[in-house]
């Protein structure tokens, strides 16, 4: 029991876990809302291009009454005749065509953006195995996917006859009407009719999409357990990402040991921090922090300077702002030029006086504020 208890999928999906969905081909999408989009502006399409429609389907019969005595005989003159004929139909209900397509490609990328997954292609053989399919047939999906379809048609059935009825009375003075009397009360009948049905599949479109949703969630749910494993997967575990960081630090300081003896000077707090500097007027705009480090790591920058022979000063005011706010390899911002200045035209009167050696320490501070 516990262990079935640990397997349940009780917490919601990662980012990765919907990602992989998705390229799975697995989103929420609701055909129903689908099959609304189509019929609606399907519906709209026909009311403001159907007219020019019919007046093109009319001249195109006229055409062909006319012209019918001087079709020739023969197996190629039919031929041509109906590849005109299936070409003119095809030009006439290219605008519905085109708007249907549109429609379509919109009302998925709306419900689930635009996403192309080559695995729904590709061909699953389990799908053709009689046990597994017996078993999707009998599941609760397929269940509920009844009884939706069983609802569905009920409904749609009774709006349909509901507004049929409604339309019955207009129906009857069609006896007297002439042709095109009955063509115009008849469409705008099916019109009325069609705009009921349509919004009764709204309804069932709204409530299904919702569904498709909620089952969704549920089926990419995860296990306590896959999160664990996906977060060791990605994440790293603990031991590794301690261990890279460790890693980092060493080769961090492997750099630093190289760009030290480099440096023009080394400002120190003077125990607990040290920063070295480096300056080139000619490929520098500012002087640039090479190196700094607290503590241990601070008296191993100390060491190294020392035996470099690169001259320490003691600052404790432009040491702390140095090592809190400038990054190594970074310049000294412009609040610390004059503080730093000062600290290297130190150094360098010093230079110039007399050449320091190795483990020469300067005490300056308080020269630079």
């Amino acid at each position: 029991m516990a262990e079935e208890s640990y397997q349940e999928k009780t917490e919601q999906a990662t980012p990765r876990r919907r990602e992989e969905a998705r390229k799975k081909g697995q989103v929420a999408r609701s055909m129903e809302l689908n099959s609304f989009a189509i019929l609606f502006f399907g519906l709209l399409v026909l009311l403001f291009a159907g007219p020019s429609m019919v007046r093109e389907v009319a001249a195109l019969m006229r055409d062909l009454f006319t012209n019918a005595a001087t079709i020739g005989g023969g197996v190629g003159n039919y031929t041509s005749l109906l590849l005109h004929l299936s070409l003119r139909c095809l030009l006439i209900l290219a605008p519905v065509f085109v708007a249907l397509m549109t429609v379509g490609i919109f009302i998925n990328a709306a419900q689930v953006g635009f996403s192309v997954s080559a695995e729904v292609l590709q061909p699953k053989f389990d799908k053709l195995n009689i046990v597994n399919g017996l078993k999707r047939l009998l599941s609760r999906r397929s269940l509920v996917e009844l009884v939706r379809d069983l609802l569905k048609l009920t409904i749609v059935g009774l709006v349909a006859w509901l507004a049929i009825k409604v339309e019955l009375d207009r129906i009857i003075v069609l006896a007297d009407a002439d042709p095109a009397g009955i063509l115009t009360i008849t469409a705008w009948a099916l019109f009325r009719v069609s705009i009921k049905v349509i919004l009764a599949l709204l309804t069932l479109a709204l409530f299904d999409y919702a569904f498709q949703r909620w089952d969704f969630e549920r089926s990419i749910r995860m296990t306590k357990q896959e999160l664990k494993e996906e977060y060791k997967l990605y994440e790293g575990s603990p031991q590794l990402k301690s261990r890279i960081r460790q890693v980092q630090r060493e080769l961090s300081r492997m750099r630093m040991s190289k760009e030290i003896p480099k440096a023009d000077v080394v400002v120190t707090n003077p125990t607990s921090l040290a920063v070295a500097l480096k300056y080139d007027s000619e490929t520098m705009s500012a002087p640039t922090v090479v190196a700094k480090g607290a503590r241990l790591l601070a008296e191993r920058i100390k060491e190294i300077a020392r035996d470099a022979g690169v001259p320490i000063v003691e600052n404790k005011p432009l040491a702390r702002a140095l090592y809190s706010s400038v990054e190594i390899g970074a310049i000294v911002p412009a609040e610390l030029y004059k503080a730093t200045a000062e600290v290297l035209a130190y150094v360098y009167r010093l230079r110039g006086k007399t050449a320091p050696g190795a483990g020469a320490e300067v005490a300056a501070e308080g020269r630079a504020t």
